[in-house]
């Protein structure tokens, strides 16, 4: 990884292998974006009382040529959530589409401005 990765726990203990798999899935998503100049991850556990279990949210800041993804992984009632790594998985996945989104209206932009740019020479 050649650019600033911040990892953050909010209302619960650091842990060594919540950070482990974030490192590993932020260096998965550099497949898909190659020049990610930033990456701030927040891993917060939401304290709720009167229901059971724990539910983790996962807040993640990318910055990319071109702008920001952000994704924010809320998990509502979704009770998956009370594992962590399966708010983590959930979060990683929802930042890879999104980086191929960007990527997408990137190369349709391009494509879009060398055909216009090539109507214009011709003419």
């Amino acid at each position: 990884m050649s650019f600033a990765l911040h990892i953050a726990f909010r209302n619960m203990d650091a842990s060594e292998a919540a950070e482990a798999l974030v490192r590993q899935r932020v260096a998965e998503l550099e497949q898909y974006a190659h020049r990610i100049s930033a990456c701030r991850v927040v891993l917060d556990c939401e304290h709720r009382q009167n229901q059971v279990g724990r539910l983790y949210r996962v807040h993640i800041d990318l910055t990319v040529p071109g702008g920001t993804v952000v994704v924010n992984r809320d998990p509502g009632r979704n009770h998956a959530h009370d594992d962590l790594q399966v708010a983590i998985r959930d979060a990683f996945e929802t930042a890879e589409r999104k980086i191929r989104a960007v990527k997408a209206s990137h190369a349709t932009r391009d494509r879009a401005a060398e055909r216009t740019g090539a109507a214009r020479s011709v003419g």
